[in-house]
């Protein structure tokens, strides 16, 4: 091939597509010596590769269905009351008592109540589950803990059960101390400048609901909670003593987390001239309007949990990777890509005997595998073994729709006109688009359903399909189409 043909081949968009998505990868990837001399990257790897501990989290408290000829909202307070809980109300039919109670406990409560129990499912509603994700990954953010994961196990009805906690570089004893400390949460009040007065801890408050819009607030964004008897008492005279009653616009309110202030906004007017007479247990914490409010709002409802869960939780399940057993898998994974690759070479020479066919092949499966642990690093996916199963899959498929692109276009044995070369390029793409579609297809329950061990095989097995019909495929249909010419 001569400097105007290779200059011809490399401008063409699908190559050119290739050679630039494979650059921007081995960017993403970013391999290089660290301070000890040692080559890294930028992939992140998961408790199978490197040392760690997992820990496997049990809601207490259940999805109770339901039926009841009273009004709803007093049959849900005198639950709460009887039970000693919160009580929420999921959808028309269901609750969520965020308590743990048997189905038996609970049967003569309902019916005291004025209800039955109609369905009973340990666990908590998807919203709560994702409230809690979202505390643990804040706790552990907040801590600077690097490679972390927290996967919620949900069922096909949107019941979660189970939250998993997988901790890579840290040992049992960090884990366990991680999950379970409680953050340090703390109201204050402005008195002179910005100087701020202490008035009550995190444990001053007694329950935090979802976060609703007010409309009787021009429509801004809320986040109601309750405050013990003893906080209530505190608040208001702390109110008194500092002014704030008087002049609430000089005299904010405070809510700090570990040192690092969340909300700072003045009290409402009507509520500073009602805490002047008695002390208040409901209070709503106002973020603003629109999504900036919503959002807003959701970020408060999990630091006034102070990083405390808004249910019990139980360990059922807690384990540890070694360091040696980590860098074991690490070595085994990449003696099992190597080895691969070198045998797929191996068996597509053993087919055509000819290197000007294996070599595109070779390289282009090697650039698939690169893209896609581009694609890893820079969504900072965990790689772990399930993972590498998934890009060992793809090396194999792959290779299994070149083959049948080379076989379409060499059919007889004979190099064909361009004409009839695109038609059955066409041909030989059309039933590589109909297989990928069905793995696709396949795969996208593993990615939905809460099996998180197998959610990395069935990315990088759709990404790596999707990769291969739209960027790989293509590029190498041209590529070898130039070397049959020849």
């Amino acid at each position: 091939m001569n400097s105007k043909e290779l200059k011809r081949l490399l401008m063409d968009w699908r190559v050119a597509t290739l050679i630039i998505l494979v650059l921007l990868s081995v960017i993403a990837i970013y391999p290089h010596f660290d301070s000890r001399g040692n080559l890294t990257t930028n992939l992140q790897y998961g408790l199978d590769l490197q040392n760690g501990a997992w820990i496997q989290l049990e809601y207490r408290a259940e999805i109770v269905g339901f039926t009841t000829d009273q009004p709803v909202e007093e049959f849900i307070s005198s639950l709460s009351k009887s039970l000693d809980t919160e009580v929420l109300l999921v959808d028309e039919n269901h609750l969520e008592i965020r308590k743990f109670y048997n189905q038996t406990e609970l049967e003569p409560v309902f019916a005291a109540s004025g209800g039955t129990i109609t369905s009973y499912q340990q666990g908590v509603s998807k919203k709560t589950a994702d409230d809690v994700k979202s505390i643990l990954e804040n706790k552990i953010n907040a801590l600077g803990t690097k490679d972390a994961r927290v996967n919620t196990l949900s069922g096909l009805n949107n019941v979660a059960r189970y939250v998993r906690v997988e901790l890579a570089g840290v040992n049992m004893n960090q884990a366990q101390e991680i999950v379970g400390k409680q953050g340090k949460f703390e109201i204050r009040i402005q008195t002179i400048g910005n100087q701020t007065e202490h008035v009550l801890y995190g444990d001053a408050i007694t329950s935090v609901s979802n976060e609703q819009m007010e409309i009787t607030r021009g429509s801004s964004w809320g986040v109601p909670f309750t405050i013990s008897e003893a906080g209530a008492i505190a608040l208001q005279d702390a109110a008194i003593r500092t002014g704030l009653i008087l002049d609430p616009d000089n005299h904010h309110l405070l809510m700090i987390l570990d040192n690092k202030t969340v909300f700072d906004a003045p009290m409402d007017a009507e509520a500073a001239a009602k805490l002047a007479k008695d002390p208040n247990r409901q209070w709503v914490a106002t973020t603003g309007t629109g999504k900036a409010g919503e959002a807003a709002a959701k970020t408060l409802k999990i630091h006034l949990h102070a990083g405390a869960l808004p249910v019990d939780v139980k360990t059922v399940g807690a384990g540890t990777v070694p360091a040696e057993q980590g860098r074991q898998n690490m070595y085994v994974s990449l003696f099992a890509g190597i080895l691969s690759l070198v045998t797929v070479a191996l068996v597509i020479y053993y087919r055509y005997r000819e290197p000007g066919i294996v070599l595109p092949m070779v390289m282009i499966n090697a650039s698939e595998m690169i893209i896609l642990l581009g694609f890893i690093s820079a969504i900072k996916f965990q790689m772990d073994l399930p993972t590498i199963a998934g890009l060992i899959a793809v090396l194999g498929t792959g290779i299994d729709q070149l083959v049948v692109i080379t076989d379409e276009i060499l059919h007889e044995g004979k190099v064909p006109s361009p004409n009839l070369y695109l038609k059955r390029l066409a041909r030989a793409l059309a039933i590589i688009v109909t297989a990928a579609a069905t793995v696709v297809i396949a795969m996208v329950p593993l990615m939905v359903m809460p099996l998180t061990t197998l959610q990395g095989f069935a990315l990088i097995t759709i990404m790596g399909v999707l990769v291969g019909v739209i960027i790989t495929r293509p590029a190498y249909g041209r590529v070898i189409m130039t070397i049959l010419s020849k």
